[in-house]
């Protein structure tokens, strides 16, 4: 049984880390909402329900608000990605529910890349994770093809499920999320086709 200094400890650990993620996710929020310059302590800080001396207290400075968050983000993602490898329809449905979800903060992050070196690291992070994702998702596809034919199989299969694959069908051309998916899985199942013919 717990005593109560135990308890109270306990209780103020837990009550540390749930600030801790309150203050990760409104950083993470905005910057898929704001462009990354002009977000600030303040707009964090009043986000995530905190005084901004907590969120100093809790990361130091601004830079270290972002990394963080980053790194939370990344966890994030890769939990909402996770799909059966090998179901190309699974597939298509989560990365469209991704999409679907952080698509237009992704493409506001990447119009920054340019700009901000610390919104370069996030993409390239993020496109590092895309591929590993492809890598996963159809790796029993991969297996079946040449050696020497994996890396140019994986670039399609990048390009089939990139975010602006997504775009270009979703808001570029006004499709249904449905028509979206459905154009996905065609171009997915066109270049598997054509891999497992090769092989």
């Amino acid at each position: 049984m717990k005593t109560p200094r135990t308890y109270t400890m306990t209780t103020r650990a837990e009550a540390v880390e749930a600030t801790r993620r309150s203050i990760l996710q409104a950083a993470w929020d905005l910057q898929s909402q704001k462009l990354w310059a002009s977000i600030s302590l303040d707009d964090i800080a009043e986000l995530a329900g905190v005084s901004v001396q907590t969120v100093l207290r809790q990361f130091g400075n601004r830079t270290q608000v972002f990394e963080a968050a980053m790194e939370y983000g990344a966890a994030v993602v890769t939990e909402e990605r996770r799909t059966t490898p090998g179901d190309v329809a699974d597939a298509v449905r989560v990365i469209v529910d991704h999409y679907e979800l952080r698509g237009d903060g992704v493409i506001l992050m990447l119009a920054q890349e340019r700009d901000h070196e610390a919104i370069t690291k996030v993409t390239e992070h993020g496109r590092g994770l895309h591929r590993d994702w492809v890598r996963e998702v159809f790796a029993p596809q991969l297996d079946m093809s040449p050696a020497t034919e994996r890396e140019a199989l994986i670039d399609l299969l990048v390009v089939a499920t990139d975010v602006y694959t997504w775009k270009l069908l979703r808001r570029d051309r006004g499709h249904s999320r449905g028509t979206t998916e459905q154009r996905i899985r065609q171009l997915l199942e066109a270049i598997l086709g054509s891999a497992a013919k090769e092989s």
